[in-house]
Parts: structure tokens; C-alpha cells; sequence
């Protein structure tokens, strides 16, 4: 019999799943916020099928299941924020393979609520899978993409799971949070008689008789003579490691990469200017978004037959001012590597009959002759 079975024998409840809680860390308006934006960016910027590389690189329409990887009706969008938020509060992204080409390559596949799955290793190094308490038959029917790997585990840990085993409660926080925090492994009350000597099967009966009496009611539970209930769950305060740590607001939101707490106004003793603005657009993108974008690069890019890959529009992000965007297209034009019709539909006007080739690239002129005037010699 295996640790999680005994566990779960018991202690009842060891491993059940609360999806009425499941997303408590969105109760933190900071995580929420961040993981928010980092969702949100990555499941909005345009995304676009590419083949070959710098010169030879050639756009490809996009194939019509990569708009709708779950087949749902929701979109490329949907799917994607689902997908990016599991990787922040979960660390991992699972999913049910539904449909596949005959080249191997995913053409539909629906994402599953993290809370529902299960995994492990077995003897033999393999990983073993289960879903809503149900074993997982096929593996190739079974998608997990991870982040914040760590030596000797099969799933991943999120920005926040990956900072409390980093850094710990100190040493002796620790080893509590080992069994309290992850395990499970804890009875959640003590029911002590103070008077009488109970054997085993005394003891076993009067749990058996006590638990019966609260499942499924709210009325108060009567005790006899001698006989005491005392509670063992942590405190509220103590229970969650963000407000053990009683960290700010803007430390919660750095948790996600800097620059984030920046963003969403965290910041405290700065000045924010419009250059600003515009710095932390490229900070955020390449600091702290930008590892999510090329995560979900990769796994869109499974949806497609090699050497095809998806590239997310990074520039959709780092919006400027008009003045800014017109010079922008003015030095594309003038150094020959962007087309009138790329820059017209980057601004959503239509194509025009000569705009598919670069301009000349304009060549100095030459320095007009110096003239010497004759000596008088």
C-alpha cells in the first residue's frame, strides 16, 4: 500500500478536491491582478503560423484548429488564458488529446481543471496520470506541460509554490509546512473522553458515531459526560504563506517578474512619466511576459507540422504614439525591409497595387567638387 492510499485511509478527505476553493490565491487582489495581466496579454496578442527562418521566413494562413484548440466554440483566446493561468497558480497545464492528425501533430485538445489531476511515478520511472480519480489508460491521450521544474518531481510548481520551497519558513517552518501546507497528513480534531479508559473498538465507535452526526447537518453535535472536542486547524493567517510572510501588495505582484507591480501601480516613491510608460512596456515583455509568450509558443507550435511554428505578435504590445509609429514605418521604408502594403496593413488600410516590393534604398549623394582658387603666384 502506497503513502497517498494509507493517507487517504486515514484521513478522510486527504485528497479530495474543493473546487469551490480552487482558486483561492485569486483572493489576493495583488496575484490576481498579475496573473491577470500576464493571461491576458499572452491570450490577446495576435498569433501567426511561420515557416523557415530570418530571410527565408514565410507567413502560412492559420489552420482553422489552431483558432479553436478545444474545438469549444470559445476561440484561441479562451484557450489560451486558461492554459497561461493554470501555469501561474498551478504550474502546470494539462489537457485531454481528443483528436490528432495523421501525422502525429495535435489537432484538438481540451484543457483540464489543474485541481482534478493527479501524477506520479511509478516503479519504472514511468509517470502515471489519473483525472477526477480515474487512471489515466492511454498516456498519449494525456497532455502536461509544466513550468518551475524541480529535480525528483513530475509536475511543476507555480511562481508562488516555486518561492515557498526556495526560500521556506526558516528550517523548523519547514519541516511543519512538509506535513501541514502539502501533505495533508494531519487529523483536523482531537474528540477525547477525560473520564473513561476507551480500547480500540470503543474508540473506533465513538468516531464512527460522531462523524455520522455531523455529515450533512448543521445542528449541534451533543456530548456526553467526560467528553471534549477540540479543533486543530491552523489559523487563518497561518495558513496561507503569503500573509505568514505578510508581504505588500507590490512584493505579491513581483512574485510574477519585474516590472509587474510597476505596471498595475504597486509602485510606491516613483515618479511615472510618459517615457516611463513606454520603458516598462519593454520591461515587462522581457522580463517577466515574455518566458510566458515563448511557453505558449511552444506548446501552440505542437498544434502544427513541422517545420511550421506560431509566433506571437510581440509588437501588438509595445503600442506607441502616432508620431512614434510614423517614424517607426518612415525607417522600415527607407532602409528597404518592410513593404508599403506590410505598413498599410498594420493600419488596417487596404493593400494598394505597388506596395508589395521595397522602396530603393536611397543612396547618399555625392559631395559637390571643392574648387581651389588659383595662387596669386
Amino acid at each position: 500500500m502506497g503513502l497517498s492510499e494509507l493517507a487517504r485511509q486515514m484521513f478522510p478527505g486527504y485528497d479530495e478536491v474543493d473546487l469551490s476553493s480552487a482558486e483561492a490565491p485569486l483572493q489576493v487582489v495583488a496575484v490576481h491582478a498579475a496573473t491577470a495581466l500576464i493571461a491576458g496579454i499572452a491570450s490577446e496578442l495576435p498569433a501567426h503560423v511561420y515557416r523557415g527562418r530570418m530571410q527565408e521566413r514565410q507567413q502560412l494562413p492559420t489552420p482553422s484548429w489552431l483558432e479553436d484548440p478545444d474545438g469549444s466554440g470559445h476561440g484561441l483566446e479562451d484557450w489560451s488564458y486558461r492554459v497561461v493561468m493554470s501555469w501561474l497558480l498551478r504550474g502546470n497545464v494539462y489537457g485531454d488529446v481528443l483528436q490528432r492528425s495523421t501525422a502525429g501533430y495535435l489537432q484538438q485538445v481540451a484543457v483540464f481543471h489543474p485541481d482534478t489531476v493527479s501524477g506520479r511515478l511509478t516503479s519504472c520511472g514511468a509517470p502515471a496520470w489519473s483525472t477526477s480519480g480515474r487512471e489515466v489508460s492511454d498516456p498519449a491521450q494525456f497532455l502536461h506541460r509544466r513550468v518551475n521544474p524541480i529535480p525528483g518531481s513530475l509536475q511543476g510548481l507555480s511562481p508562488i509554490a516555486y518561492l515557498q520551497t526556495t526560500i521556506g519558513l526558516q528550517a523548523t517552518a519547514n519541516r511543519f509546512g512538509l506535513q501541514w501546507f502539502r501533505d495533508g497528513a494531519h487529523p483536523n480534531a482531537l474528540l477525547t473522553n477525560t473520564e473513561t479508559a476507551l480500547d480500540t473498538d470503543q474508540a473506533r465507535a465513538a468516531k464512527d458515531r460522531f462523524l455520522a452526526a455531523l455529515r450533512g447537518t448543521r445542528e449541534p453535535v451533543v456530548l456526553g459526560k467526560g467528553w471534549q472536542y477540540q479543533a486543530l486547524q491552523i489559523a487563518p493567517e497561518e495558513s496561507q504563506f503569503l500573509q505568514t510572510q505578510n508581504w505588500s501588495s507590490a512584493e505579491c505582484a513581483r512574485i510574477f517578474g519585474p516590472g509587474i507591480a510597476e505596471v498595475l501601480g504597486y509602485e510606491s516613491g516613483g515618479s511615472l512619466t510618459y517615457a516611463n510608460v513606454q520603458d516598462r512596456g519593454v520591461h515587462l515583455l522581457t522580463y517577466s511576459v515574455g518566458k510566458w509568450l515563448r511557453r505558449l509558443e511552444r506548446l501552440l507550435s505542437k498544434f502544427l507540422p513541422r517545420p511550421q511554428y506560431v509566433r506571437l505578435d510581440r509588437d501588438a504590445l509595445l503600442e506607441t504614439s502616432t508620431l512614434q509609429r510614423y517614424q517607426a514605418y518612415q525607417a522600415a521604408l527607407s532602409n528597404g525591409w518592410r513593404t508599403i502594403n506590410e505598413v498599410r496593413g498594420d493600419e488596417d488600410m487596404p493593400p494598394v497595387p505597388w506596395g508589395d516590393k521595397p522602396l530603393a534604398l536611397s543612396t547618399p549623394a555625392a559631395p559637390a567638387p571643392t574648387t581651389t582658387p588659383p595662387s596669386d603666384g
